[in-house]
């Protein structure tokens, strides 16, 4: 599938923190860097010494342009590529929250167009992209898709654009909770008698080998947990509090997952 970025090119609209971490998936998978053209207003000494066409003239039919500035720029950014919509050149986008139809609005319904949800693991190679496409989006263009976001880790593709706001609040914004679990994990060693850079240091690998336990291991996460936890043990008594059906981690965890889902439906709208 790459063939066809090396033979008609790929264009990166914005290349901050994911976007460069895309790049350097891809130039690692052999996409050449005359191949890749970036527009990017402020960009930095990794990017200028890639190799790339950095805001150069674009060319007229390039294979993928990939939408990967902020939402909130997304208006300001897209008239410099609006003139490749309407051919058979795919937009793929990895903004937040902004709908295919909205793209449609701006490039025409002609346009074949993914939506894609990765998230900040990818900036190690251990991100998950959901994707979703509109009708013109071809099987070929998926592809094409998939084998640009594997370059940062996993890809799944999703029955239609209605499951995007779930996957936003499990796996989009989903880094953001772990990375919470680790601070209140270390808090809860502090006071429990731990210095704050020891109850840091437990936490974090704990965290993170627990993680890799899980994607490592054919054991399901609840055989997992049953295997640390012996009847009447130390792990035992915490999970009764964790485990609570009122106060516990699943219901608050339903809470959370159900606010940021609703809030992506909002700035959907």
């Amino acid at each position: 599938m790459l063939d066809r970025v090396k033979d008609r090119g790929l264009v990166l609209l914005g290349c901050g923190k994911m976007g460069s971490a895309m790049l350097e998936g891809w130039l690692a998978q052999g996409v050449p860097s005359g191949s890749v053209h970036v527009i990017e207003p402020y960009p930095s000494d990794w990017l200028k010494s890639t190799g790339v066409h950095l805001n150069e003239p674009l060319p007229a039919a390039p294979a993928i342009v990939l939408l990967a500035v902020k939402p909130q720029m997304m208006g300001a950014a897209l008239p410099q590529v609006v003139a490749l919509g309407g051919g058979d050149t795919l937009f793929l986008s990895i903004a937040a929250g902004t709908t295919i139809a909205s793209f449609e609005e701006t490039f025409g319904a002609a346009t074949p167009i993914i939506r894609a949800m990765p998230n900040t693991p990818a900036a190690v190679g251990r991100g998950i992209s959901a994707i979703t496409g509109n009708p013109r989006a071809t099987e070929a263009d998926l592809q094409l898709a998939e084998a640009l976001l594997s370059a940062v880790g996993q890809v799944v593709r999703l029955e239609g654009e209605h499951q995007m706001d779930a996957v936003t609040a499990v796996s989009g914004s989903g880094p953001a909770y772990v990375f919470h679990l680790i601070e209140a994990l270390a808090a809860a060693g502090e006071a429990e008698g731990l210095p704050a850079p020891l109850a840091m240091q437990l936490a974090r690998a704990t965290v993170c080998g627990a993680g890799e336990l899980a994607q490592q291991s054919p054991e399901t996460p609840s055989q997992l947990r049953i295997n640390v936890t012996s009847p009447g043990g130390t792990t035992a008594a915490a999970l009764a509090v964790l485990m609570d059906a009122e106060t516990g981690f699943p219901p608050l965890l339903r809470r959370a997952v159900k606010a940021a889902a609703d809030r992506g439906r909002e700035l959907g709208k």
